[in-house]
């Protein structure tokens, strides 16, 4: 039996939306995108400036499976579109009396271990074992077969094994192995990646530390920026139109079912409507009488934080710095109060450097360093230019101080990026830079679901649904919608 082309209007362009639009393509369907800002990307987008490349959103390629099965559906690999290097060290951790190097294989991270506590090697090897047992269970069993629709997808002879990591946290299950706090903040470095507080995040999530320790962490030459331009030139070769430039004022719904959008004052009508963009923004496309969720219901939910980021061009080379710098010469569990119980501007943040040209020279002129800052935030908080200035400053003499050199003299420019910028250009809600936070009550079918409860023929799919945050699960994201769709479109 043929399968009947639908139509099918996709809101924006960020990695769920462009998964999706490739899946849905694949399977014969008339795909359009229709993106707000001149490029393709979301919040992966890029900055180019005086010779300079940053990646304005991730900058961190981990579970490089995960990518390598994006493209094997299409019969692609990786490496047709773009190349990527395994970083050594992955990472470099400053603290106020030490500096921890993440090496790129489990025998120099245990001897790193091993150097700051005796015994912790034999620790963490069994550690990262249970993690990698997570990590097989979590890609292979759930987060591909789990659209979020009942509690019991997550009901498999493995997890139910595992069921006590549901309700255990990852820092209860860090700190029963390690003792030492530079380890113990090493270890629930990573929970972050899911927007939650360690002692919030469900122990079964300490995959995440294999996908650190045992997958390795990677860099895509010429910045992460090249697997959105491998997406887009994939979903143009199966047949996707994309429309930059084209913000969505209306989601259309005719009796009950979503007929199409409005953009640029222009009704394009459509069978199936998709969002990828901001799940809260998606909605209040809608008559009120068509969303499912109120907003109190939102500000009920626990976000991710926000980020204040700097795009720095420097005149010179860094020195004690490698790719990825982490700098946690700070009180952890202040900051982390600080975004999620009480609300404000840190008085002493922990922060994430980035200097990509340490290894790929094409994001640099020769000689000079591109230099990209993140310091976590509450969302929705005050946002001036004069708050970031001052934390600029911090920041700088704080670098400065830990990396022992001077660049205030040296940065050609800077350009910052914080909680309006996230509003303005993305939509997002309160600012939020990574969605919703995986917490227990806010993981698999507890998230805000795939398809509309009150529209039919309305779908959403990004890091406010199912799986959840971060680059990988937006992945997956647009493949479980676009499976959701063609179940649809089958019993038509």
């Amino acid at each position: 039996m043929s399968i009947m082309k639908k139509t099918i209007q996709i809101i924006g362009s960020g990695f769920s939306s462009l998964s999706a639009a490739c899946y849905l393509a694949q399977a014969g369907h008339r795909v359009s995108i229709y993106e707000k800002n001149s490029t393709v990307g979301g919040r992966a987008r890029q900055l180019k400036k005086d010779g300079f490349t940053f990646d304005i959103g991730p900058s961190w390629y981990w579970m490089p499976d995960v990518f390598d099965r994006f493209f094997a559906d299409f019969d692609k690999k990786t490496a047709d579109y773009y190349h990527i290097d395994k970083l050594d060290p992955a990472y470099k951790i400053f603290f106020d009396d030490d500096i921890i190097t993440i090496g790129d294989s489990m025998e120099k991270i245990c001897a790193e271990f091993e150097r700051i506590e005796k015994g912790s090697g034999i620790k963490l090897n069994k550690f990262i074992k249970k993690a990698q047992n997570n990590y097989g269970i979590a890609v292979n069993k759930i987060l591909y077969n789990a659209p979020g629709i009942s509690p019991l997808e997550l009901v498999t002879k493995d997890t139910v094994k595992r069921l006590d990591q549901f309700f255990k946290t990852i820092s209860h299950e860090v700190r029963k192995n390690f003792s030492n706090p530079k380890l113990i903040s090493t270890l629930e470095f990573p929970s972050l990646f899911l927007g939650a507080k360690p002692n919030k995040t469900p122990s079964f999530f300490s995959f995440m530390n294999y996908a650190d320790f045992g997958l390795g962490t990677w860099h895509p030459r010429g910045g992460m920026y090249e697997i959105i331009k491998a997406m887009e030139a994939l979903a143009i070769e199966l047949g996707v139109e994309i429309h930059t430039n084209h913000p969505v004022d209306k989601i259309v719904v005719d009796n009950g079912k979503a007929t199409g959008l409005v953009t640029k004052d222009v009704f394009v009508e459509s069978d199936i409507v998709l969002s990828g963009a901001d799940y809260h923004h998606s909605e209040t496309l809608l008559d009120e009488k068509h969303r499912q969720h109120s907003e109190a219901y939102w500000d009920k939910k626990v976000f991710a934080p926000s980020s204040l980021l700097f795009y720095i061009g420097l005149d010179k080379k860094l020195k004690n710095t490698e790719h990825h710098n982490l700098f946690f010469d700070a009180d952890f569990e202040k900051h982390a109060e600080e975004i999620y119980d009480e609300p404000q501007w840190p008085s002493h943040p922990l922060f994430y450097a980035n200097v990509p040209s340490k290894t790929d020279p094409s994001m640099a002129p020769e000689g000079h360093e591109a230099l990209f800052i993140l310091m976590p935030i509450a969302p929705n908080i005050e946002d001036t230019p004069e708050l970031r200035d001052q934390y600029l400053k911090k920041i700088i003499e704080r670098f400065e101080a830990k990396t022992k050199q001077s660049i205030q003299n040296n940065i050609i420019f800077n350009e910052s990026f914080c909680v309006e910028d996230f509003k303005s250009e993305y939509n997002s809600y309160k600012g939020n830079a990574y969605g919703m936070a995986m917490t227990l009550m806010q993981t698999a079918f507890l998230r805000p679901k795939l398809k509309s409860n009150k529209v039919e023929n309305l779908y959403f799919t990004g890091q406010l649904t199912v799986p959840g945050p971060g680059v990988p699960p937006s992945l997956i994201s647009g493949k479980l919608t676009s499976e959701l769709i063609q179940k649809l479109l089958d019993k038509c």
